[in-house]
C-alpha cells in the first residue's frame, strides 16, 4: 500500500522537478559551449580533444564555488563526468566533420 504525500511533500517535489528542468537545460547549454569551444580549437588547429590544464581549473573554480551540502568528492565526480560527456560530444563532432569531408571528393 501506498503511503500518502502530504501536501508539503507535493510542493517540495513540484519544486525538485523545477530544479531539475533548469539544471537539463544548463548542463545543454553548457554542452553546446563546450561544442563551441571544440570548433574553435579544431579551426585553429589543435588536435588533442582534452585539455587537462583547463579540467584541472575548472574542477578547481567548482570547488572554491561548494558551499554545500553536495560533499566536494561527489561535486567532483559529477564535474569529471559532465566533461567526459562534452569531449565525447566533441570527438563525434570532429568524426563528423571528417566524414563530411571525405565525402566532398566522390
Amino acid at each position: 500500500m501506498a503511503e500518502r504525500e502530504s501536501p508539503e511533500m507535493r510542493r517540495l517535489r513540484r519544486e525538485i522537478d523545477a530544479l531539475d528542468r533548469k539544471i537539463v537545460q544548463l548542463l545543454n547549454e553548457r554542452a553546446d559551449k563546450g561544442r563551441a569551444v571544440g570548433r574553435e580549437k579544431e579551426a585553429n588547429g589543435r588536435r588533442r580533444i582534452r585539455d587537462a590544464e583547463r579540467e584541472r581549473e575548472v574542477l578547481l573554480r567548482v570547488s572554491m564555488a561548494n558551499a554545500g551540502p553536495i560533499p566536494q568528492a561527489d561535486l567532483l565526480a559529477i564535474y569529471r563526468r559532465l566533461m567526459a560527456a562534452t569531449r565525447a560530444l566533441e570527438a563525434r563532432d570532429r568524426e563528423r566533420l571528417a566524414d563530411g569531408e571525405a565525402g566532398d571528393g566522390d
